[in-house]
């Protein structure tokens, strides 16, 4: 039976977003620019030997941002993913296991939070935190937790149903040795799958933010800052909204692949219906 890596999407999904994440960790490396500190009289060079890509309004290389960048883009992304994961595992799996009134009282509290519009309710929530990547951080994970926590639920509900968990039940297992050696490896594959593809939104939300001045604050070289930077030079330097764009899109695609690829290779209905 093919596994998630062996996805021709999967993949491509995953070696498109390994190599940007190895750019972005090998930046120093890589160049020796500083993405910060920039040259006043070496302002707006177009792609050169020098400055492959150019430099921005400040004199800063273009090469050094965008590497540099990742790490913000990326990683923030990631830490989102992270915690949002967490979180929506521990809800979900604590309502479905246990049901009754633990279940009625978590799911009222998703409920509540998924009666705003996520971006919206985000945006409250950095107005009220104040801008900056943490408080944007904090604000996607506290909208973005409910999804993975339904999803959990449903799943555990099934899985505490099967005879293997009711075996362990009936011979005194405790619920965290069951949590543990049977609702979570019956429940991670799907999450997997949510997970690859939030990454997605999680990237282009903090962009978006960042675009918006909510998140990333200067002079900082996340892709969605150095957008909003290059916005102003559009028409006559259209390469200082290029490259970071790129860079999005790239990540984007690279994470919407992989989940994409894990969904079909995990699935057996999808499976099934291929020739």
């Amino acid at each position: 039976m093919r596994t998630g890596l062996r996805s021709g999407s999967a993949a491509a999904g995953g070696l498109l977003v390994l190599g940007l994440a190895l750019l972005a960790l090998l930046a120093p490396w890589l160049t020796p620019a500083d993405p910060l500190n920039g040259d006043v009289h070496a302002r707006l060079l177009p792609p050169g030997p020098g400055h492959p890509l150019g430099t921005d309004p400040l004199g800063r290389d273009l090469l050094a941002r965008l590497l540099y960048g990742g790490r913000y883009s990326l990683g923030a992304a990631g830490v989102v993913a992270t915690a949002t994961l967490l979180l929506g595992l521990t809800v979900g799996i604590v309502a479905g296991y246990f049901k009754g009134w633990v279940d009625a009282v978590l799911m009222r509290l998703a409920d509540l939070v998924r009666a705003f519009p996520g971006r919206i309710l985000a945006l409250v929530l950095v107005g009220a935190l104040g801008p900056g990547l943490k408080s944007l951080m904090l604000a996607m994970v506290a909208v973005s937790w409910v999804s993975q926590a339904r999803l959990v639920r449903g799943l555990t509900l099934a899985a505490r149903e099967q005879e293997y968990v009711l075996a362990a039940r009936v011979c005194g297992l405790r619920p965290v040795a069951i949590v543990l050696r049977h609702i979570l490896p019956a429940v991670l594959p799907q999450v997997a799958v949510v997970m690859a593809l939030d990454m997605s939104w999680f990237l282009m939300s903090l962009s978006a933010f960042s675009l918006l001045g909510l998140g990333v604050q200067p002079p900082a070289p996340e892709w969605g800052m150095m957008v909003s930077e290059a916005r102003p030079y559009f028409r006559t330097h259209p390469h200082l909204l290029l490259w970071p764009g790129v860079a999005i899109m790239l990540a984007v695609l690279g994470f919407t692949l992989l989940g994409e690829g894990l969904r079909d290779a995990w699935d057996p209905h999808r499976r099934g219906v291929r020739p």
